[in-house]
This record gives C-alpha cells, structure tokens and sequence, in this order.
C-alpha cells in the first residue's frame, strides 16, 4: 500500500503590493520564504509586479516572464517593449475588468495572477501541486463597486490556475490575529488592523490560548482604500501639476477650458495609466497640448504615458511617503526626459492630504466595534500591521481611541502569511 506523502502546509499574502510566503512545520513552528535579489541577496517580501515582453526563438515570438524585483530590472532594461503589471490585486473584485492585451495575446486577470505566483513559486523550492495553501483575502475588496464574492471567486480561480490542488481561503486581518495569538498568554480580545496597498481591514476577536476554539471572530469590517491611496495623495498634490492638471486650453479661441481632469486620476492606476498608452488618448493630450496655457507640461504627460515612466513615479512617491513615517519632511525627487523633479513635501501637508482617508479608516474601525457591540474601552489589545500602520497618522488614529499602551506593531510585511500558515496546521 502506497502512503500518500503529506501535503506542505504554506500561507500566501497575494498582496498588492507585496506578496509573502511562510511554510507551517506540524510541531507549529514556520519558516517565511526569502526570494533572491538581482544584487545577489535576498528578501521576505516580493513585489507584486510581473513583466512580460518577447524574444525570438527558433523563428517564433515567446512570452517571457519575470516577477518582483527582477520585474523591475526588465522593465528598465526595455521599457517601450516591456509590460509591467502591477496592483493586480485591486482588480480582482472589479467585473468591469476581465481581460486585457498583451502583445498578441488577451489575457484575463486570472491567467495574470496565475503567471505572477507560477513565476513567484518558481523561485523557491515548492511545487503548487503539493502544498495545501491557505490565501488571504480582505475583508471588502477595493473599489466602490466592488464584488467580494467575485473577488474571492477569482482569487481562488487563479490559484488553482497556478497549480495550486488544495486552496483554503481565510480573511487577512483574522490571518493576523493567528500570529498575534502566539504573543497571548491569556484571554484577551483584540482589534486587529491590516492596513495593505489597496485595502485596510478590521477584525475584532476574542483569543484564549488555551482553548480548543482558540480563535472567536466577534466583528469585521474592510475600507477599500491604504497605502495606494495615500500614494496618489502625493501624485495628486505634489506630481500632477508638473503634468498639466492645472493648465487650461482653448478651442478655436473661445474661453479657456480646464485640461480633462480623468487623465491625471489614472495616474494612480497600472491599469488606467496603460490603457491611456494609446493613440486615440496620446493625440487627444497632443491636440490639447497646442493651445494649452502651458504645453511644456502636457508633453511630460505624454512621455510619462507613451515611454511607460509610470513605475519609476510610483517608486518615488512611495520613497517619498516612507520617509514622512520618521521625518518632519521629505524630498521627493522623480525625473523622465523634459522634466526634473525636487521638491520638499512636509508631513504636515501629507496628513492634511490624508486627512478624508483617515476618516474613512475611523469609520471602519467604528463599523467593527458596532457589530462587535463593544466599546473601545473593552478593547484590551490592538494589533497593527502593513507598511500603512507606519503613517504616524495611521498610529494616531489607534492611539486617540485606545490608548498608546494597548497599540502595538509587528511584522509588518509577513504576519497575514505567518498567521495564513498557522491557521492551515
């Protein structure tokens, strides 16, 4: 009689912007994954981004892939004849968004998602086929219209694409919480925020380590916006200008009329800032350009665009905000062929930006304690984590509600998949 080998237990934080996995041994300990580097080192976290492009072989045009930071170097190394996807994650509950073209080929956001984590799986030693893999999910995924059955229903699609047999799917922030637990040496209920690129998430849980339950999900709530949020804040305010948001044109000379403000909301957006890469958009910026109060800069949004500058933008402004997190000020400095960028950028400015955002966050945490029926005084833990819970603003927001004492950060980058892990054991 053949005893078939057990399954690998892993947990995958499919991120936004940043995706993370961790192995779950049966004795409960857990080993994150670090993916190498192209400077020859290595790290935790791997970007969410994949680069397609195409090379001749044996007289055929081939699809090649990267994911992560060699991604990245694929995209510089060609950027006219490279696609670079990113924020792949924000889509997955949009249905207006089903396939795109790349190259000669249409590919829908599942086949995308399947080719990042077959590539991303690719650079450890693990085969989908033989792990049993538990995936977060939001708790509401991002956009107004957003369809979380849809968008759970893709997510497991793609997974099972990738190769993935075996697929559990369990809410972020509640993945969280399983990693918090391990610090727990009583009862405690605990407000858990997963703060990620595109969506923030609140669960509200009652933990007893010593219980066979353990876990008691007591209320939960998602606002589809964080850190990709914050980032267009920046885009808006500080880079948009230099692009032409405020000029105005005219129209067989009669009265000056503002630019189209869509061009400059797709700024933030892989998807909308690729699909304006096209002719018909293009000469329509180009035709406004030659009577525009300021044509110089109309010509950087179309080098922008048509030369695909959009990642090395994002990465500035994410520079930019990281710094804000320990900084009174900081410079943001961003430059393409026409225009060169640096400016000062004050936090102060920042968390006025961020201010209807951080309301919209408060709204959420107040939505959770209500389906909870508690009050934040009954609240004996906080537990932050995301790159977002580093906006001191973000802090200030828990800390007016709770209490410096009982908020708490860690594992930023790696709890959602520690605690995937933990739960699928």
């Amino acid at each position: 009689m053949t005893i078939s080998a057990r399954p690998i237990q892993i947990g995958i934080d499919f991120g936004t912007t940043n995706s993370v996995i961790v192995i779950a041994r049966p004795d409960r300990t857990i080993q994150t994954i670090s993916f190498p580097t192209p400077d020859g080192g290595s790290s935790e976290t791997c970007p969410t981004l994949l680069a397609l492009w195409q090379e001749m072989e044996g007289g055929r045009r081939l699809l090649q892939r990267a994911v992560g930071a060699y991604a990245v170097e694929a995209h510089l190394d060609d950027p006219s004849e490279t696609r670079l996807i990113m924020s792949m994650k924000s889509y997955l509950a949009q249905s207006s968004f089903r396939e795109t073209q790349v190259f000669s080929q249409r590919l829908s956001l599942e086949n995308l998602i399947a080719t990042f984590l077959r590539e991303l799986m690719a650079l450890t030693d693990i085969t989908p086929a033989e792990c049993h893999v538990t995936v977060g999910r939001p708790v509401h995924f991002v956009g107004e219209n957003a369809d979380n059955a849809l968008g759970e229903a893709r997510l497991r699609a793609a997974f099972k694409q990738a190769g993935f047999a075996d697929v559990s799917v369990m809410m972020e922030p509640e993945a969280a919480g399983w990693r918090f637990m391990q610090r727990l040496d009583r009862p405690a209920t605990v407000l858990v925020g997963d703060f990620g690129g595109g969506t923030s998430d609140f669960s509200i849980m009652r933990f007893d380590p010593a219980s066979n339950q353990q876990a008691q999900p007591l209320g939960h709530t998602g606002v589809g916006l964080a850190g990709d949020q914050f980032d267009f804040r920046i885009i808006d305010n500080v880079v948009a200008p230099y692009l032409g948001r405020d000029c105005t044109f005219r129209i067989m000379g009669g009265e000056p009329l503002p630019v189209p403000i869509e061009w400059y909301h797709s700024l933030a957006r892989w998807h909308r800032l690729f699909l304006m890469r096209t002719p018909r958009i293009l000469n329509e910026i180009a035709d406004v350009a030659r009577t525009a109060s300021e044509p110089e800069k109309l010509k950087s949004l179309i080098e922008l665009i048509r030369e695909q500058h959009g990642q090395e933008l994002y990465n500035a402004v994410s520079a930019t905000k990281r710094a804000l997190s320990s900084a009174e000020s900081a410079e943001l400095s961003f430059s393409q062929p026409g225009l060169d960028i640096k400016t000062t950028v004050s936090r102060a400015d920042f968390d006025r930006w961020i201010a209807p955002d951080i309301a919209k966050l408060g709204e959420g945490i107040d939505q959770a304690l209500r389906q909870a029926s508690l009050a934040p005084e009954q609240i004996d833990r906080v537990f932050l984590t995301g790159g977002t819970s580093f906006v001191p603003a973000v802090r200030q927001l828990f800390t007016s509600r709770f209490g410096e004492d009982r908020v708490e950060l860690g594992g930023e980058f790696v709890s959602v998949a520690e605690g995937l892990a933990l739960a699928s054991v």
